[in-house]
């Protein structure tokens, strides 16, 4: 027990003297700026001691040191991608070369990542995933034979709201409900949560957003060489627990498919095609169908359900444009239900409204971090091979240069401009851009301007108490997606019957 501390301190010691020699010494140069790093720690004070929330701390420190900024996580270097001119350089011009994954140290599962379309580089596996996806589940003919199901679900919503008329209503979790059920629907025609009742019914809401904790949580082990294969905060093992749970949860579904298609000559058994079908069409194994499963689940509830939050949100601390996008409503369907994703597309103050709260309030202000397959130049500066690069897509919507008043809530702005969310204008990146843009983007933009202009055009919405519209609080709070906090609460008047 006597040489515990004397070789506490030598190990301190020793590390202190490799993190000078790592960051003084450095083989690669022209790194991109960024704060002084402190040995052994790197930037982690700097982090860890602001009085800001993440995504603004790393926001202000890009204001700073550039558009692209290196900060060192223990002895893990990152370069920041902060603005458009990083952005289109890291996501067009060097797409290919800075489109790796990096791999948490709390998602490292190597059996996991041959299935997973998420963590996996862009090898075969990856591309032919992506493919059927693309051509397949999220493409306009699934999309508009999934329409009537889309609709069942919102109108499930509505009369939930209408249940609660004069009472206070916390919009996320409802929200967060109705996503579930349509993406339940969407994967394996089945409703996930009971908006009236048990809410979710599998137990799939906390497992989801269990394991979203536990990639935002700061891990030792992805900031030090040193601990490669340790787990010193249980985080991998609370992972694993968690993943192996969400397996278990689809097993019964896929298996009680497998048995009916069997029975049907390996036809469709559901009313429309879903993605169970088409998947098993592609003969794909259950630990893929799980991985994908998963992965589609994961960021599509949680990112659209605060992404509807802060739209209400917005409208209800603006009534002016508020006012405007219910008159659009009202010109289009009258006392008409909302329907049709082909009538809301041609809306042009609802993708306004929508388009500025995601340059405002993107739901993954972070993108999942990307990595440097080989050494190439971005800006002037070298980003060395292995490096994870991290975009920061609430950097971007607020850049000054690339949005005039970028802190001001602002759709006109949209209608001035052509610029849109799919990849193409790169001062606007929600769903990230190049190879590694998400796949699920096509159903999210049915969901959300879906789910909003119904609660706008069926319900005026009141704050609880005499809070008046303009004294609503916005504060944000980031773990894995930007959310409101406190979340919305809204007291609903039904505004009009509709049929």
């Amino acid at each position: 027990m006597d040489l515990v501390v004397p070789i506490l301190y030598a190990l301190i010691f020793l590390l202190t003297i490799i993190s000078i020699n790592l960051f003084r010494r450095s083989p690669h140069k022209n790194l991109p700026p960024g704060p002084r790093p402190w040995p052994l720690l790197g930037n982690l004070p700097t982090i860890f001691t602001s009085k800001t929330p993440p995504h603004l701390t790393f926001t202000n420190l890009a204001r700073t040191h550039g558009g692209l900024m290196l900060l060192w996580f223990g002895h893990k270097p990152v370069v920041f991608v902060s603005n458009k001119a990083a952005a289109t350089e890291v996501l067009k011009t060097h797409d290919r070369a800075l489109s790796g994954r990096h791999v948490p140290a709390s998602f490292h599962f190597p059996e996991k990542l041959q299935t997973s379309l998420v963590w996996s580089d862009c090898d075969a596996y990856w591309k032919q995933v992506r493919r059927v996806l693309r051509t397949e589940v999220f493409c306009p003919t699934m999309l508009r034979a999934q329409e009537g199901v889309r609709e069942e679900k919102v109108r499930e919503l509505v009369e939930f709201v209408r249940s609660k008329e004069g009472k206070a209503v916390t919009i996320r979790p409802v929200v967060f409900g109705t996503i579930l059920n349509v993406l339940g629907n969407a994967v394996f025609s089945r409703d996930l949560y009971d908006l009236g009742g048990r809410g979710d019914v599998v137990g799939l809401e906390l497992l989801i957003r269990e394991l979203l904790v536990i990639g935002a949580t700061p891990d030792l082990a992805d900031y030090y060489k040193i601990l490669d294969g340790w787990d010193p905060q249980r985080l991998k093992k609370e992972a694993l627990v968690r993943l192996d749970k969400v397996d278990k949860l689809w097993e019964p579904i896929v298996e009680e498919r497998k048995r009916e298609r069997k029975l049907n000559d390996n036809n469709k058994v559901a009313e429309c095609m879903d993605m169970l079908d088409v998947l098993l069409d592609n003969n794909y194994n259950d630990a893929e169908i799980n991985s994908i499963f998963l992965e589609t689940f994961g960021p599509g509830s949680e990112s659209s359900s605060a992404t509807a939050e802060w739209v209400m949100s917005e409208l209800i601390k603006n009534p002016t444009v508020l006012a405007r996008l219910r008159q659009e409503l009202d010109n289009e369907f009258g006392h008409s239900k909302v329907t049709g994703s082909h009538r809301l597309a041609k809306l042009p103050y609802l993708s306004a409204v929508i388009k500025e709260v995601m340059r405002l309030h993107p739901a993954i202000p972070f993108m999942l971090p990307h990595k440097a397959v080989e050494t190439c130049q971005v800006l002037g500066y070298t980003i060395p091979k292995g490096f994870q690069v991290q975009l920061n897509a609430y950097a971007i919507g607020r850049e000054p240069e690339a949005w005039p008043e970028p802190n001001t809530f602002r759709p006109e702005r949209f209608l001035e401009s052509d610029i849109d969310y799919q990849g193409n204008h790169f001062e606007l990146v929600p769903f990230g851009a190049g190879r590694r843009i998400c796949p699920g983007m096509p159903l999210a933009m049915k969901n959300t301007p879906f789910i909003v202009s119904t609660l706008v055009h069926e319900f005026d919405w009141n704050i609880p108490g005499d809070t008046p519209p303009e004294k609503l609080e916005m504060n944000e709070q980031l773990s894995i997606a930007l959310t409101k906090d406190p979340p919305l609460c809204l007291i609903p008047k039904l505004r009009r019957v509709v049929s």
